[in-house]
């Protein structure tokens, strides 16, 4: 059996790992799109590594775009198999998989005309809403903690993994030539004492773990629970100084926890009374699927569900459905909070309020998760005073803050804690995935630490053999 390591090899995007078995059966753990990576991105995105028809099945941790979001290309190029995942996740996927196609539509009409102009060869996107549909068919559903089997020799459980609605590890399970191999692969792994969710799950020993590092030198540690962190902000500057707090989110996950928070200020009796404004069609959506979805909910908002039917509704709350609306926001001199996608501000509405807001002392820019270094987010979180957006360059005058907690990724004790059902001494290696390779290289010496001994950073398309 061996294992290759087609994407989130030594980065944070491209989630694909290719597990083939002795009998040749082929299955993939996630189908995840590259982004924030410069001018390779566009062709990781087009070259796989691998022979989508030759891929039997398909195991996807969680919706992620990093993690679901090449799902139509490799369907549109011939894979024919299923795609395990939650019933969360599938719910989430086909409105993240919509809108990734209708947002590579209208940049790719975008960017044809420039071509055009230019007498360049014309762009096609990775692919369309129909390719979207058509992979959406090949969706299968199994619930947490139901063993699985693909064939004899094969099969798979998930567990809760705590990262976002519906996220999973998925742990497989295979028997060949007289020998039953364990091997994990942990998705994306969640906090524990997460706002909304139930914490990570234990799981059963395990001889290979592909974990996530994202975190894997940091810990979320800020002063006070974050709704107070986003009162102090929004007091900050829309009372004081009378601004806007523009909040980069991603509309699944980030958004909904934001929501929680401000509703829990409103139930203190402390929201600050100014309009509040998610501006991105998808969060709504995301927001809506995560309503229908109670049985995610961790005991904390079950407790708060018997007092406040909507524990992501508050009073000044407006959801901006169109383009003129949100366009019309930027005109508005009132302060107000907006809370729009994408969480890194390196594509969607976000980055243009940021644009039309950026040279204002008076507002501010809250980072509130991971963005890649590389990223127009990154780039702000890191402290730079002078940005380019949309190709022309703006001095960062608006106050740019962070409320590193509410990352959906654990930091290295959660990833500790992940891995602390496992004895050390039967884990025969471990692969650091998903991560910036200087985070793995120092998160694998706390590993060591630890008692596992064994660690491996894998390369792009780097090929193992697990004996």
């Amino acid at each position: 059996m061996e294992i290759t390591f087609h994407g989130a090899a030594r980065n944070v995007t491209g989630s694909k790992h290719l597990l083939r078995l002795n009998d040749g059966t082929t299955v993939l753990l996630d189908c995840g799109m590259f982004q924030s990576l410069g001018e390779h991105t566009e062709d990781m995105n087009e070259h796989f590594g691998f022979n989508p028809k030759k891929v039997d099945h398909l195991i996807l941790s969680h919706a992620h775009i990093d993690h679901c979001g090449l799902i139509p290309r490799l369907v549109s190029e011939g894979f024919e198999g299923n795609i395990f995942c939650t019933s969360a996740t599938m719910d989430l996927a086909r409105i993240l998989l919509l809108d990734s196609a209708k947002i590579q539509m209208q940049d790719i009409e975008y960017s044809n005309k420039q071509r055009k102009k230019r007498g360049q060869p014309l762009l096609e996107a990775l692919y369309t809403e129909e390719d979207a549909m058509a992979a959406m068919r090949l969706f299968k559903i199994v619930d947490y903690h139901q063993e699985y089997a693909i064939s004899k020799n094969l099969r798979f459980k998930f567990t809760d993994a705590g990262h976002i609605l519906g996220s999973a590890a998925v742990h497989v399970t295979v028997t060949e030539d007289g020998k039953t191999t364990q091997v994990t692969f942990s998705g994306d792994v969640g906090r524990y004492g997460d706002m909304i969710l139930k914490s990570p799950q234990p799981f059963q020993q395990a001889d290979y773990i592909l974990l996530e590092s994202t975190y894997g030198d940091s810990l979320h540690k800020d002063v006070g629970p974050v709704e107070d962190a986003l009162l102090e902000v929004i007091k900050h500057t829309c009372v004081d100084k009378k601004g806007k707090v523009i909040i980069p989110a991603s509309s699944v996950g980030r958004t909904q926890e934001l929501l929680y928070a401000l509703n829990a200020l409103e139930l203190r009796g402390e929201l600050p009374d100014v309009p509040y404004y998610v501006d991105s069609p998808l969060s709504e959506k995301a927001t809506q699927i995560l309503k229908d979805h109670p049985e995610e909910y961790n005991s904390a908002v079950k407790k708060v569900l018997r007092v406040d039917a909507d524990p992501f509704g508050f009073k000044g709350l407006r959801f901006i459905e169109s383009t003129e609306e949100s366009i019309a926001l930027n005109d508005d001199p009132r302060p107000c909070v907006i809370i729009s996608s994408s969480g890194m501000a390196e594509a969607g509405r976000v980055k243009h309020h940021i644009k039309n807001n950026i040279n204002n002392q008076k507002n501010t820019i809250l980072m509130v998760g991971y963005a890649e270094p590389g990223s127009l987010g990154g780039r702000l979180a890191r402290g730079d005073k002078e940005v380019y957006i949309f190709g022309d360059q703006y001095r960062v005058n608006a106050e740019v803050r962070s409320i590193r907690s509410m990352s959906a990724h654990g930091d290295y004790e959660d990833l500790l804690h992940f891995i602390s059902c496992q004895d050390p001494a039967k884990v025969k290696k471990i692969f650091l995935v998903h991560g910036e390779y200087d985070i793995q290289q120092h998160f694998a010496e706390t590993l060591k630490k630890n008692g596992f001994n064994n660690i491996e950073i894998p390369y792009q398309h780097e090929k193992v053999v697990l004996n």
